[in-house]
């Protein structure tokens, strides 16, 4: 339930780690050819950065246009982009502390997530799952190919998006109250709220226009070696949008003293919203277009269409295209249970427990996917597409061996944070919406916990299907995923009080991706015709997991203490926080170097290294 542009359920999505945690494991250094595929050797640990394979490959031939694909070049992009996604994820963050300040967590913010949801999952369905994963790969090859460096290609791309979601835009504004409708019975059989929502709608179903404007301007960058401009975008978005909602604590107070609701906003209200909501997201496009022109890209509208390649892509993203929908109707079930469970909650005297909170929940506990993982695989993936496209599979093997483990050495001790400390991280946080709020996104946020390590592995381990253009099986992958999610969420909805209806599913959102890690590694697994560096892989993954249980039992249990002895609070919540994790910081760190991870020894090397300069 991502949105590309860093609103809630995305991003564009800290959870306390350093800029450089994204980079400084260096990725096995190697050079292109079609040598037969080669042995990964296990490297004993040692202080420093993790050794790279030996690579005994020649290089490939001069392109016309040769994409940055060195490790120097890639360390220097990740860093670029993690740094982008700190700052864009903070800004979100704080965007969300507004908002929750200004109307609330309730049912009237349940509205506002319902009409901001919409243009998100339209997007996607109607191409924003083709143009992550099927163009990049495409705008590489046509870079390396064509004579003119790829520019013509990306120009008809471009063209054939602005077109497509222009008409599509037009007919979802028509259409808002059959998409409230569809999205939300509940809200529905309410006239007030389903006139706000309606209203909301209106004015945010545009942004998906600008939604895949950004996108499509932010894959041409990328393609061409230029990250940072798609990381760094989304800030402006969070600004104009902070503003939007402090205008409105500004006019009308804030949410503890105008205890607004559905029933009572106005339509100046509701107009201030809207409009700042669907600003924020058109200053994010057109900010890409500076950055086009400093890379040499000259914007050109183009329409011929035929036989340059698009329909070979058109062709692949179909199975994108069922991807996305999959995953959407999954979202419209969710988004239907936790809208109705929330308001039943709200009426029993449980405030926080709907849509909203599940998605800030979700928010806050992607960011340290996004900072990291994101940022890394950004990166490695226009490299991994020529490793495929040069038959190297040693080499995609390395790089996705790579990722896993950079990855985890952030994600999961993140993963148990959120488990052991989500009640204070929530209440300190969200103190400005309530404290019954507060704590039911606390609730929300330490059942996401746990899933965010299948969650990561899964985004990985997807990356190395799109490499060689099969957008078919990561299509089946999230067929199992979203059933497996519905399934659970509808058993919880059912079985569970109302209250506790939506954190059940957001439990059920990581049970579901584990399940569909371990369907995509085995596939992937007889794609590449050999291991995955599995071994080494599982091995990271245990010992950091046996180092981050104790250190969240400890850490947990000392926040919770605090909790007691000062309340819930802002100064008890804060107490509790910085308490609870420097002691699950430092027993983590502590039982990790016993076990003797090389991966955490480079990085605590690399950070030793920055402060003494």
């Amino acid at each position: 339930m991502s949105a590309p542009d860093g609103r809630s359920g995305t991003r564009e999505q800290t959870g306390g780690y350093l800029t450089d945690d994204t980079v400084q494991l260096r990725p096995p250094e190697r050079r292109y050819g079609t040598a037969a595929p080669r042995r990964i050797p296990r490297p004993a640990p040692a202080a420093g950065p993790v050794p790279a394979p030996s690579s005994p490959h020649a290089p490939a031939p001069a392109s016309k246009s040769k994409p940055p694909g060195g490790t120097a070049s890639l360390a220097k992009s990740s860093a670029l982009m993690a740094a982008g996604t700190i700052v864009s994820r903070v800004t979100g963050f704080l965007r969300t502390l507004v908002m929750a300040a200004a109307i609330g967590v309730g049912t009237l913010n349940d509205s506002y997530q319902v009409a901001n949801v919409l243009p998100t999952m339209i997007y996607v369905l109607v191409g924003g799952g083709a143009l992550n994963a099927v163009f990049v790969p495409q705008l590489v090859r046509a870079m390396k190919r064509d004579d003119d460096g790829g520019e013509a290609y990306a120009n008809r791309l471009l063209t054939l998006v602005v077109v497509a979601l222009a008409g599509v835009t037009t007919l979802c504004v028509l259409a808002a109250p059959l998409l409230v409708r569809m999205m939300s019975p509940d809200i529905a059989s309410d006239p007030r709220r389903m006139a706000v929502t309606v209203a909301f709608a209106q004015y945010c179903l545009p942004t998906l226009f600008f939604m895949g404007a950004h996108v499509v301007l932010g894959q041409i960058l990328n393609a061409r070696g230029r990250f940072g401009a798609m990381m760094w975008t989304p800030v402006l978005n969070n600004i104009v949008v902070i503003a939007a909602f402090g205008g409105f604590i500004h006019a009308f107070g804030g949410f503890t003293g105008s205890g607004v609701t559905p029933s009572n906003i106005t339509p100046e209200g509701v107009r201030l919203l809207g409009v700042g909501t669907l600003l924020g997201l058109a200053v994010q496009a057109l900010a890409m277009l500076p950055y086009l022109r400093g890379a040499g890209f000259r914007l050109r509208p183009r329409f011929d269409f035929r036989g340059h390649g698009l329909g070979k892509a058109m062709g692949l993203a179909k199975w994108s295209l069922f991807f996305v929908l999959v995953n959407q109707v999954g979202m419209v079930v969710v988004t239907q249970l936790a809208t109705k469970a929330g308001a039943a909650a709200e009426r029993a005297g449980h405030t926080g427990s709907g849509i909203t909170a599940y998605n800030y929940a979700l928010l806050l506990w992607q960011m340290p996917q996004a900072i990291i993982t994101v940022s890394v695989m950004t990166a490695v993936l226009p490299r991994i597409s020529r490793a495929a496209q040069d038959n190297d599979m040693a080499a995609v093997r390395a790089d996705l061996s790579y990722g896993l483990r950079t990855s985890a050495v952030a994600i999961v001790p993140c993963a148990f944070a959120f488990l052991a400390l989500g009640m204070p991280m929530a209440t300190l946080l969200y103190a400005g919406s309530g404290a019954d709020g507060a704590r039911g996104i606390g609730y929300v946020l330490m059942a996401f916990g746990l899933g965010l390590i299948p969650y990561s592995v899964q985004y990985v381990v997807l990356r190395g299907f799109y490499a060689y253009e099969d957008t078919r099986t990561p299509f089946y992958n999230t067929v199992v995923v979203a059933l497996v999610n519905a399934t659970s969420s509808v058993l919880c909805f059912t079985f569970l009080p109302a209250h506790w209806a939506v954190a059940g599913m957001a439990a059920s959102y990581g049970l579901a991706f584990a399940v569909g890690v371990g369907i995509a590694w085995r596939r992937l697994r007889r794609r590449l015709g050999g291991e995955l560096d599995g071994a080494r892989v599982l091995r990271t993954y245990v010992r950091l997991v046996v180092a981050a249980t104790p250190a969240a039992a400890a850490g947990g249990g000392a926040a919770y203490g605090l909790t007691r002895l000062l309340g819930s609070g802002a100064l008890g919540s804060l107490a509790a926080l910085a308490v609870g994790g420097t002691v699950l910081l430092l027993s983590f760190l502590t039982i990790a170097r016993f076990l003797r991870l090389p991966e955490l020894t480079a990085l605590l090397g690399m950070v030793r290294g920055r402060v003494g300069r």
